[in-house]
This record gives structure tokens, sequence and C-alpha cells, in this order.
């Protein structure tokens, strides 16, 4: 008996010892790290000698991949095919997967007399057929990924992945009002578009819009049906969030942001009724911040947080560790990358 009491201790000793600090199990994913970074380069802004810091930085961690947040080029030049190629080119050039979230300098503005006065749907079809030559990510070691359309059809901008305990969501919901024209006269200015496309607009918006919500609230089942920790959606506007915190006015009632309202308040409700963290990432702004800015300035929704990334002219990154331990599972890190 003392002999096989013996044996079956030796044995668990073994296991233990066998198991290094760190290691996961079937129910404690290990920890990561990834990257997300965004709105830029912009040819104007000078970013172009900048950028190879930026990327090399990025090549460099320890990150799994890293997500793009959009915004391949500034919002006053000409939306050419050149600059999808460059992008590509950018993003392949990236060690780790790279996942791309449309922007809306690469589409929706493209109407702008200043940007070749393109019609920014058939943008975005191009958008689609070039920006996503496959299921996987880009970069030289591409992952696989789910899509809500088809390679080239609607909605293949919309992806989805897991990763070490996480779900990750990329939803193509731009800046510019999400594609929303509000009058004849936003319509016109300074854009070469008609009436009737810009009714066009408003019929494409409504059309994604619902398509976005419906890809969301899978995305939740997804994570909810893996038991995950969290779950990070990323999009490109920043949708109003009530950047001066004041009590008595709500950017996002401004009718500048009604293209987001819909979107927002089914990421609230589903936020509501997950258990894990949510990181909801946008760029659009150009500078970082981090804060918990829903339900309103006095009231947080405890487990979202948004995260608003770096853009032109100011070219850094940010690194967010998923930490399993740890209640909020986030840990978030502004990388400044020094200039040459």
């Amino acid at each position: 008996m003392i002999l096989r009491f013996t044996a079956l201790l030796l044995a668990a000793l073994s296991l233990i010892s066998c198991a290094a600090p760190g290691t996961t199990t079937a129910t404690t994913p290990q920890g990561f790290a990834f990257g997300l970074w965004g709105d830029m380069p912009y040819k104007k802004a000078g970013d172009d000698t900048k950028l190879p810091a930026v990327l090399q930085s990025i090549n460099r961690s320890d990150i799994a991949f890293s997500i793009y947040d959009g915004d391949i080029k500034d919002g006053s030049s000409k939306c050419t095919d050149a600059i999808f190629a460059d992008a590509l080119t950018m993003f392949n050039s990236m060690a780790k997967p790279l996942v791309y979230v449309a922007g809306d300098n690469e589409w929706t503005d493209c109407h702008r007399l200043n940007n070749g006065g393109y019609d920014p749907l058939e943008r975005l079809t191009h958008l689609r057929r070039v920006m996503y030559p496959t299921v996987n990510s880009l970069g030289q070691s591409p992952m696989a990924m789910e899509h809500q359309g088809k390679l080239g059809d609607k909605y293949v901008e919309n992806t989805r992945f897991s990763h070490g305990g996480v779900v990750f969501v990329g939803i193509n919901m731009p800046g510019s009002n999400n594609n929303v024209v509000l009058n004849d006269r936003e319509c016109k200015a300074k854009s070469a578009r008609t009436t009737a496309q810009c009714d066009t607009a408003n019929a494409e918006y409504l059309e994604r819009d619902a398509a976005n919500v419906v890809w969301l609230a899978a995305a939740f089942a997804h994570a909810k049906a893996q038991n995950a920790l969290g779950l990070v959606v990323t999009v490109q506007a920043d949708p109003g969030f009530d950047l001066p915190e004041t009590e008595d006015v709500d950017e996002s009632t401004a009718p500048r942001y009604s293209g987001y309202r819909n979107f927002m308040n089914a990421l609230v409700q589903q936020t509501e009724q997950f258990k894990g963290q949510v990181l909801f990432v946008h760029g659009d702004t150009h500078f970082f911040k981090m804060d918990k800015p829903l339900y309103s300035p006095g009231k947080a929704l405890p487990n979202l947080t948004r995260l608003q990334t770096f853009g032109s002219p100011v070219l850094h990154w940010v690194r967010v560790k998923v930490d399993p331990g740890t209640a909020h599972v986030f840990e978030v890190q502004p990388v400044i990358v020094r200039q040459p």
C-alpha cells in the first residue's frame, strides 16, 4: 500500500513539474498580446518617412497579430486603385497576421471633388474585391477568419476569429456618419454626387447597418457559446461619444452621428447580456484614448471599454495584452515609436 501510494505521489509530482508556469489547460487560456493601429500613412502629412519605424516596431514586437482600424489614406487625396495596392503591400509586409477593417477615406468620402469624384459604392465594391483576396487575413503568416459574406460579395469585410479565449469581430462602420446623407445640401457640397447617388447611399446604409447588427449579435452568441473571456469589436468610426464628458451635452444625439445609433444601441444591449469583457476599438479621431463612455458620463457600462487608436500625424500603435488571470482581461499599452 505504501509503495502504491508513493508511486501515485511521484506520478502526480511529475505531472506538476512538467507544467511550466503559464501553461494553458482546456479551461484556462494562455495570455497573449495583439496590436492595434490605423489612420496612416497620410502622404500630405509627411507620414511616408515616419511609417517604416512603426512597421518595424510592430514587426519586432511579441504580438500574435494586429488589427488595422481603417483609413489607408488621408481624406483629401484621390481614391485611386494604386492606394489600395499600396495598402496591400504595407499589410503584407507585416510579419504576423494583419486584419484590415475598412475606413471612410477609402470609400465613403471618395465622392469629394478632391478625392477624384468617385462613386463611393463603386469604391466599396473595389475594396471588397481587392482588400479581401482570400478568406485568410493579410500579412506574411496569414490566419483563418470567418466572413459574413462570400469573397467579392457584400459584407465580406465583416470578419470574425477567435484566439486565446477571446472573440474578435471586425465591422464595416466607417466615419462620415456611416455613409448616411442627411440632406441635399450635404449631398452636393464639394461633391460629385447626384441626388440619386445620395438616395442610393442611404439605402446602402440601411442594408449594411442591419447586416452589421446581425453580425454583431452572431459574434456575441459565438462568444457565449465558447464561454469566452472577452470580445473585441473593431470599427473605424468614432460613433459620437460624448467627448467633452458634460452632463448636458450628448454628442451622440447630433444628426451627424445618426448613422451609428442603431448599431450602438445593439452593442449596449448585447454587452449587458454578456458576462465577459468587451473592448470596443475605433480610430477616426487620431488620438489615443481609453474610457468607459457608455451609458453616460455619470454612469458606466461596467464591462465595456472604448479604445481609440493613434492616427496621422502622430504615428504610434497600441499593444493589448490579454491576461486570463485578471478580471478586466485587457491590459492596454500605448507604444510610442521613436523616429530615426
